[in-house]
């Protein structure tokens, strides 16, 4: 235990790194995706910082060479998920009880580690395994993932000093301890940021707390890279245990088991609704009620005014709608323009929108590459189907799809006169825009149409030089985006600067990359403590 008070220093966001032609980094990168590109990684089930094999295999493929095996991992058996319980248990009670600061510490440990010796091995990881660019890797691979860690550890320093406010009566002192919760907490992410792979289980761990950690199968080999991170960094064995393998085969045990204290969840609205009612039917078993914290889908949009810069709108579009082929649960995936600006904005965007490139990520040419699985393909080329079949809409741009040897999706804009229709209410998670062009002079029940089209409340942007028609939208839209973006991008949210989450069917909006989140993962106590206690039961007012 610490004889000292050590404040965390005041993180800064790691600087993104640009991979210019010639750079050190550059080569650095390359070198690491030919390595990679030239193995098959084993990767084994983790328990308690043990090494587990149970033969039960599964493939990771490169989304844009599905034939190319980037890794082989086994498949977690139900009998192991409540081994991880039980690991995370054992480590749990010296995890839990050990010095705030020294938690802190390794997180700061952790963050400098990924930035220098593993900074490349986790972005060419990412690129490889989930079709991310360079540019998309890094800025979340590495410089997110740092921040997260850095501005919890910061976060974590700050919370614990945030004591009772009300000044003691004589003789008395107040204080609040942050405990862990009582029992492991399980985290589920998704395939699509490296970062929130790394987050889910460790945001709760900084509070002390164990978990057993569900990667999406399709993000395996960065998730065996990240634990290859934590060892290195000493991480105790058992605080995070990874489970690879099919969700309802390790989810079902772990929802089930009586010493869940919490659900740590990126991924699908419908998985989210049935994690939410498997616990409320379980909820009499559990030794505590369960934290439950989610961030889901939406349907984010963009509205511009008839005073919008056409030029930054074009610009934030192709980059909201099209980046990591459109796989990010902020994209743009719906905008409303005004009819005004119909032929020049048409004009302009297919204009830049046709130098958009596809193909191998590694090559540093290519802005897009493909979505992540056959599942994710086939799901994207329904919507071109509807786009190719509703009458309602017209495909001006892009509208095809080619699995011959990556999980291809043209980027896609269709522009629709029914703002109504499946391309503008429905999730896709793929390269597809949809846009309407509203009357110039129905601004406002367009801002009305726009909240409440959709039942996601996760991001949105507004468009427009006109402050007044920018504060319109700021009000009318105040429910439907957790994050509101004014001349920008409905993407993109940085950790200190933007703390990130949505309502609604998006998620419960606990906004990852603020203090308020760790909240979510303690068990605060109150402790009094009297110096000069009564002995006397009887009050003043009883006197005769």
């Amino acid at each position: 235990m610490s004889q000292g008070i050590q404040a965390v220093p005041r993180p800064a966001n790691e600087p993104v790194l640009g991979y210019e032609p010639g750079s050190t980094e550059r080569t650095a990168l390359e070198a690491e995706l030919a390595r990679q590109s030239n193995e098959v990684v084993e990767i084994p089930i983790i328990i308690g910082g043990k090494e587990i094999r149970t033969g039960k295999i599964a493939e990771v493929r490169s989304p844009h060479n599905h034939s190319h095996v980037l890794a082989r991992y086994h498949e977690t058996t139900p009998d192991l998920v409540g081994d991880a319980i039980a690991a995370a248990a054992d480590a749990w009670q010296s995890w839990s009880e050990l010095d705030y600061r020294a938690r802190a510490s390794l997180y700061l440990r952790i963050a400098d580690l990924l930035v220098g010796p593993h900074r490349f091995k986790l972005n060419a990881a990412t690129m490889l395994g989930q079709s991310k660019t360079c540019h998309q890797a890094e800025i979340e691979a590495a410089c997110e993932l740092a921040d997260m860690l850095r501005f919890n550890a910061y976060f974590l320093d700050q919370l614990v000093r945030q004591q009772p406010a009300g000044e003691a009566e004589p003789g008395v002192w107040n204080y609040l301890e942050y405990r862990a919760l009582e029992g492991f907490i399980f985290a589920i992410s998704p395939f699509n940021f490296t970062a929130i792979g790394g987050n889910l289980p460790l945001a709760p761990a900084i509070m002390g707390n164990t978990t057993v950690w569900k990667p999406a199968e399709t993000q395996m080999l960065s998730a065996y890279y990240l634990m290859e991170l934590y060892k290195e960094a000493g991480l105790p064995d058992g605080i995070v245990n990874m489970l690879p393998g099919h969700g309802p085969t390790i989810g079902a045990p772990a929802l089930a088991h009586p010493t869940l204290a919490g659900v740590h969840f990126t991924g699908s609205t419908a998985t989210f609704q049935h994690i939410w009612k498997t616990v409320g039917e379980n909820i009499a078993n559990y030794r505590s009620y369960p934290r439950i914290v989610g961030e889901t889908g939406g349907k984010n949009f963009v509205v511009a005014h008839a005073s919008a810069d056409a030029e930054a709108l074009v610009a934030n579009l192709i980059r909201g709608a099209y980046e990591f082929q459109g796989q990010k649960c902020s994209a743009a995936s719906r905008a409303y323009l005004p009819e005004s600006m119909r032929d020049a904005f048409l004009d302009r965007f297919l204009e830049e929108a046709k130098t958009v490139t596809m193909g191998d990520p590694t090559d540093y040419a290519n802005f897009m590459g493909a979505v992540i699985d056959e599942r994710a393909f086939k799901k994207v080329s329904s919507y071109l189907g509807v786009a190719h079949g509703d009458p309602s809409c017209n495909v001006m741009m892009g509208g095809k799809a080619d699995d011959s040897v990556g999980w291809f999706v043209e980027p896609t804009m269709v522009v629709t006169d029914n703002p109504r229709n499946r391309l503008m209410t429905e999730e896709i998670f793929g390269p597809v825009l949809c846009v309407y062009f509203y009357p110039d002079d129905q601004f406002a029940e367009t801002l009305d149409l726009c909240r409440d089209t959709s039942p996601y409340g996760l991001t949105g942007a507004i468009f427009a030089n006109d402050r007044l028609a920018a504060e319109q939208a700021y009000g009318t839209l105040r429910h439907a985006a957790g994050n509101f973006y004014i001349n920008d991008k409905p993407t993109g949210a940085v950790i200190g600067q933007q703390p990130f989450g949505g309502g609604r069917a998006s998620g419960t909006n606990d906004k990852t990359g603020s203090g308020s989140h760790l909240l979510r993962w303690t068990n605060i106590r109150t402790v009094k403590e009297n110096f000069a206690p009564a002995k006397d039961y009887r009050y003043p007012f009883l006197s005769a």
